[in-house]
């Protein structure tokens, strides 16, 4: 196989929309709290239209496009996947992706750059609202094939496996890795489509995925067990499996081995992106040929290091740093 990237990502391209919020202002927006909300293009105004007077954070996003983006800050060569409008959000989402490292290869459609509304509590909590706008326009004609082909990995958002259209696209994408020895990673993205799609997901895990990355919510959704028989159970689906348990730290199992990884210490004051930090650093690893204990802990490192900022991104990484974790780690 002619390796010329680390990663290649399939998943929504959206805008993200970062806000803090109380409670009592969250609970007049409609939205259940924690959860993940997709919404119409009339709803999406609404929002918009309300959100008007808080101070808001504007950055590039999508679960599978902020894993590239850390990974590609660690180091790894990434290619990133999705479709955008022909608007000015678009331009500027291709533009900042690039600059970030990550090598977007983007697909235009007429609809808007779709984008995802964060509403951020003083706990720390997060609630999305999220019209996918051009996203849900995807197509197997997308994909870059030969681009996917020369990955070491195949990196996809569970969010892609809820529409029909979607989740066609994503499996057109895992066969033919499959078929060509690319690596599959499934990070399952929210607990609500897992609940949905329980039976599906099962099967496209059984079927495709090497690495799955849930969190605790997550796990439980899609067997119906406590983290810990979780693991067991979605390492029976697939080669790696990867239970995230917040600050109780995570769990990683291949095989029979099984490695207990630690949560580093943080001061969170918003816990979005940190398990798409989480998948970049351990994908990173793997990238790297380190050991999955070492994997789980760049993983969870680079976790803690997000969750004290507000937005999904770290602005950098020292390489030093990197190195410095791994040799401590060994």
């Amino acid at each position: 196989m002619n390796v010329k990237y680390d990663i290649f990502g399939i998943g929504s391209a959206l805008i993200d929309l970062l806000i803090e919020i109380d409670d009592s202002e969250l609970l007049e927006l409609n939205l259940k709290k924690g959860q993940f909300h997709l919404i119409g293009e009339e709803e999406s105004r609404r929002l918009l239209k309300k959100i008007e007077k808080y101070r808001v954070k504007i950055a590039p996003g999508g679960s599978s496009a902020n894993t590239l983006y850390g990974a590609a800050l660690l180091g790894s060569s990434v290619v990133f996947c999705g479709k955008v409008g022909k608007d000015a959000d678009g331009d500027i989402y291709e533009r900042r992706m690039s600059e970030s490292g990550v090598r977007p290869k983007l697909g235009r459609s007429k609809g808007v750059t779709g984008h995802a509304i964060t509403f951020i509590t003083p706990d720390s909590e997060r609630t999305f609202a999220t019209h996918l706008g051009a996203a849900l326009h995807l197509e197997k004609a997308d994909i870059l094939l030969q681009e996917l082909r020369d990955s070491k990995i195949l990196h996809v958002e569970g969010y892609q496996l809820e529409d029909k259209q979607l989740r066609e696209v994503s499996v057109h994408a895992m066969q033919f890795a499959k078929e060509h020895g690319t690596v599959i990673s499934l990070d399952l993205g929210d607990p609500g489509i897992v609940i949905r799609n329980r039976a599906t997901i099962k099967e496209i895990i059984r079927e495709y995925a090497d690495i799955v990355f849930a969190n605790e919510e997550e796990a439980r959704a899609l067997i119906g067990l406590e983290p810990s028989e979780a693991l067991n159970s979605i390492a029976k689906l697939s080669k790696i499996a990867i239970v995230k348990i917040g600050k109780y730290g995570s769990h990683v199992k291949q095989g029979n081995t099984r490695y207990k990884i630690p949560a580093y210490e943080a001061r969170a004051v918003d816990t979005t992106g940190a398990g798409d930090m989480f998948a970049a650093g351990f994908l990173y690893g793997i990238c790297s040929t380190y050991n999955l204990r070492i994997c789980g802990h760049i993983g969870s490192y680079f976790a803690g290091k997000v969750v004290e900022k507000i937005g999904a991104r770290l602005e950098d990484i020292e390489q030093k740093e990197v190195q410095e974790l791994i040799e401590r780690v060994k």
